[in-house]
């Protein structure tokens, strides 16, 4: 005859061996779809990211966009100051005055861009803004600081577009010529 505890522990066996191609299966599913899980999330923060960086880009190039012709004017306005300062001796105080509205009106608008000129005489040197052409001695000013402004420069924001060129004080005497 048969054993009653034979037949109890085979089925519960065959049980386990039936189960554990199933556990297996159920395993290698649930790693799958934890992967797939992972990949999308990262795949969104990827994605939030691009959006983040293009819309920073974007409003950088916005912000920006002006500098090229910006730094295409200020040759031209130059050139209108210096003859302002030409005219002040010999031409018309009308003309000199039109001339001098017209370099504010200049200004304003470029301003109102975010173009501003940068102050450079009187402050210590900074090779960021400003661009030494020549040491000067000077001992009435503290060594590294601009004695003479020779070209205006200009930023848009918080971007140089053309630095100013300057004179540097140094201590010391004259050099011999």
């Amino acid at each position: 005859m048969s054993d009653p505890t034979n037949e109890t522990a085979n089925p519960e066996s065959t049980a386990a061996a039936e189960a554990g191609p199933y556990q297996d299966e159920l395993a290698k599913t649930t790693k799958q779809r934890d992967e797939y899980l992972d990949h999308l999330q990262r795949s969104r923060a990827e994605f939030a990211n691009f959006q983040k960086r293009a819309k920073a880009q974007a409003e950088a190039d916005r912000q920006y966009a002006v500098g090229s012709l910006a730094r295409d004017l200020l040759d031209g306005l130059d050139n209108l100051e210096r003859a302002t300062e030409a005219l002040k001796a010999t031409a018309s105080e009308g003309i000199t005055n039109g001339l001098v509205m017209v370099h504010k009106q200049l200004m304003a608008t470029l301003a109102k861009h975010g173009i501003e000129p940068i102050a450079a005489l009187g402050k210590p040197f900074d090779p960021n803004e400003h661009e030494s052409l020549a040491h000067q001695p000077d001992d009435s000013q503290p060594e590294g600081t601009v004695v003479q402004e020779m070209s205006k420069g200009y930023k848009l924001h918080d971007r140089v577009l053309r630095p100013s060129k300057v004179a540097v004080s140094t201590k010391g005497s004259a050099p011999a010529s």
